[in-house]
């Protein structure tokens, strides 16, 4: 019997909370070694584990993948989290793009001063209620079913769900004008595999603080400090 997936990354959110989100709705279980020193970092690079010298790294069926999408893609083939036909794949990558696109915003926060991070906040909320919410309020509004793509529960709904978290700890209200979205978030939410994630004690991460931020700075030695335009 084939091991547990193990995910090399650091103890917070940052590009692997994604994989984390799909091998929990999934049912997955899942080990974590957390990048802590400089050290093991550097025993990775020289294992030849890291492929493009970076992480996220998830070892899982005898492969040590890197590219965080490569590794969702996997992930959700593999559980039947992928749609049940090209057709469908496609409408998955879409949607999954443009939440990818609303996540970036949200990935370097931590990164930024205080004063950037006033501004960004705000554009943040600004694209997600204008470009982003919108478009998965008409799909859900004219199709009238429960899930983005062919009524089914996808990888789509596991990342749009996982987005939606992440704008409202910028702004806990954001969700106001749209209904369908609200009652999206309830459905999803309640899914066994993953209600049980959204609990307490799971490996689910929280947002990430000066402990995470000053952790990756050390490992990866980012000295340069992160900029908003």
């Amino acid at each position: 019997m084939a091991g547990k997936p193990k995910l090399y990354y650091f103890d917070g959110r940052g590009k692997m909370e994604s994989v984390r989100w799909l091998l929990a709705a999934a049912g997955v279980e899942f080990e974590e070694e957390f990048l802590e020193t400089r050290e093991q970092y550097e025993k990775l690079l020289q294992d030849g584990s890291l492929l493009f010298q970076q992480v996220p790294m998830v070892e899982m069926d005898g492969m040590k993948m890197v590219q965080t999408r490569a590794i969702l893609n996997y992930i959700a083939a593999k559980y039947n989290l992928y749609g049940k036909d090209l057709k469908e794949r496609a409408l998955i990558d879409m949607y999954v793009g443009g939440t990818d696109d609303l996540m970036g915003f949200i990935l370097m926060f931590p990164f930024l001063s205080a004063e950037d991070k006033e501004k960004q906040r705000a554009f943040i909320v600004q694209k997600a209620t204008s470009r982003y919410f919108p478009v998965y309020e008409k799909v859900l509004k004219d199709h009238g079913h429960d899930f983005l793509v062919g009524n089914n529960f996808s990888w789509a709904d596991v990342h749009l769900l996982e987005a939606i978290l992440m704008v409202e700890d910028k702004k806990s209200d954001v969700l106001s004008g749209f209904p369908q979205l609200q009652a999206f978030k309830a459905r999803i939410s309640s899914i066994p595999t993953i209600k049980k994630f959204l609990e307490p004690g799971s490996q689910r991460k929280p947002v990430p603080d000066d402990k995470y931020v000053e952790t990756v700075r050390k490992v990866l030695r980012m000295y340069y400090d992160v900029k908003v335009n």
